[in-house]
């Protein structure tokens, strides 16, 4: 074999051990996008905390309020009422999803850019309630959308980065392999 067609394999071999998650680590770089969501989560958190009454919406444009809630369960106040156990649930199940989606970029190639973002917003949120969680022992919710009488339940940029990235997730699904 030419030296020539020897630089192109083994060129064409080390790109591909580097995109499958070699040293350098598969989509790692997609973490900044999980460090943005996690600081914008938290700092509006601590701004509707200061300038917030509980319960006391505050008229932002028509069809959103800002109100603020205090979260003990999951997205629709699912195990709101149940008596403090579902704060070590929702933190474990948490920190499985950590350990996952930070286990997928590692070992995911550079194709699949989508995947990653998406893996990213999803990591960021579920960082974001965790951290609230662990600190006050339940998630801060601010953002009341409504219709007429009609309000779905409030929500914080943590649960808006999950909902886009599991959408962006499935999106990824479709495309051609």
């Amino acid at each position: 074999m030419s030296k020539a067609k020897a630089a192109k394999k083994s060129g064409a071999a080390a790109a591909k051990k580097s995109s499958a998650g070699g040293k350098g680590g598969g989509q790692w770089q997609w973490l900044w996008l999980t460090f943005f969501v996690l600081v914008v989560d938290l700092l509006t958190k601590s701004m509707a905390t200061y300038y917030l009454s509980e319960l006391y919406a505050k008229p932002l444009i028509p069809g959103i309020n800002l109100v603020l809630a205090h979260n003990r369960g999951a997205a629709f106040g699912f195990l709101d009422q149940a008596n403090g156990w579902q704060l070590w649930f929702f933190v474990a199940i948490a920190l499985a999803v950590t350990v996952g989606i930070l286990a997928w970029l590692w070992k995911s190639n550079g194709k699949h850019a989508l995947t990653a973002a998406a893996l990213a917003l999803i990591l960021g949120g579920a960082l974001g309630n965790m951290i609230n969680r662990l600190i006050l022992g339940y998630v801060i919710d601010f953002i009341d959308l409504y219709y007429k009488n009609y309000h779905w339940p409030a929500f914080n940029v943590a649960d808006s980065a999950i909902c886009i990235g599991v959408f962006c997730f499935i999106l990824s699904g479709f495309r051609k392999a």
